[in-house]
């Protein structure tokens, strides 16, 4: 039996003089391949934030350092986003940023293949592809940590959720464009199953030789079953996979169908370089995931294959652009 598909003529994108943001990826929606898929994350986006839905992010890579941090801050501020789930490492440098330390850009043409790494090693400066950051900003980092163990209650047996510590965290930054403040001003919940994978869990390592420090590494997971149990509808922004995007999904396995059957997440948008066919999470597609029950047999999914720092700040403004029309 054949399939029928539906077909539409491909639309060559034309530029204009004085074209936005939100015109351009309209234009894109004409067109295949990448083109095409970045039109749909941003059709995708202005639904889900039209419906009344729980929307999760899942943030892996290194896109703090890359410069990402203001936009996932503001995405938290004005709730585009209503829960976090990041590695380790991007509360680590949103941090060091918070403290007043910062990144530094590798200016091309100096090809990064050709960076005299050990050198960088005992100048006391570390490497992230075309980004740098000094020794000092991890220093500064573990005595800013210390100080915050050190305000923790664990004298008896009270234990901290992973999502209680990054609160506890966020509370004691000013920095307005820190993802962990706007958070807490938000009231948004910042999940971090992977904490010990940091820097973080080094320096409480540490701490835990001479101190008390009770933190469980399970609790925060009924608190996001719960979440997404409780929400009439649910949609995830996946930002490069890894940790962040298995813990979102797993959370449909046990959550029972809705009233009317649905089951899993019912929008999905996926931004990542990975492909499937090493069967690695982060490239694994989201048609893939409707086997599992991890989202629904008939929800609004794409996969853009791109890098996040370019994808990212391209979506946003232009369902900032459509949204703020809409308001007005």
């Amino acid at each position: 039996m054949t399939t029928r598909m539906e077909l539409s003529e491909v639309e060559g994108v034309r530029i204009g003089g004085d074209m936005g943001v939100d015109e351009l990826v309209r234009a894109l929606g004409g067109c295949a391949f990448g083109a095409g898929s970045l039109a749909r994350a941003v059709d995708i986006y202005e639904e889900l934030l039209t419906e009344e839905a729980v929307k999760f992010i899942g943030i892996a890579g290194a896109l703090v350092p890359a410069g990402m941090r203001n936009v996932i801050a503001q995405m938290i501020r004005e709730r585009y986003v209503d829960v976090v789930v990041t590695s380790g490492a991007n509360i680590v440098h949103d941090i060091i940023e918070a403290l007043g330390a910062h990144h530094y850009k590798i200016e091309q043409p100096k090809a990064t293949d050709t960076i005299d790494d050990a050198g960088l090693r005992g100048q006391g400066v570390d490497r992230i592809y075309d980004v740098v950051v000094h020794d000092e900003a991890f220093a500064e980092l573990e005595e800013f940590i210390r100080a915050i163990f050190d305000k923790l209650d664990c004298g008896g047996n009270k234990r901290y959720s992973i999502r209680e510590l990054t609160r506890a965290i966020g509370v004691n930054l000013s920095d307005r464009d820190s993802i962990l403040r706007s958070a807490v001003d938000s009231d948004v919940p910042v999940f971090c199953p992977a904490i010990a994978d940091s820097m973080i869990g080094l320096h409480a390592c540490i701490y835990k030789q001479t101190e008390p420090l009770h933190v469980d590494a399970f609790a925060d997971m009924k608190e996001l079953i719960d979440i997404f149990c409780e929400a009439k509808c649910t949609g995830a922004i996946i930002l490069g996979g890894g940790v962040p995007k298995n813990f979102i999904f797993q959370t449909a396995l046990v959550a029972p169908p809705r009233d009317d059957g649905r089951e899993g997440f019912d929008y999905a948008i996926q931004i990542t370089t990975d492909t499937p066919e090493n069967g690695g999470l982060s490239g694994a597609t989201l048609e893939e995931a409707k086997s599992w029950g991890k989202i629904g047999a008939n929800a609004k999914t794409v996969t853009l294959y791109s890098d996040v720092t370019i994808a990212l700040p391209v979506i946003m403004a232009a369902v900032q652009a459509r949204i703020g029309r809409q308001s007005r």
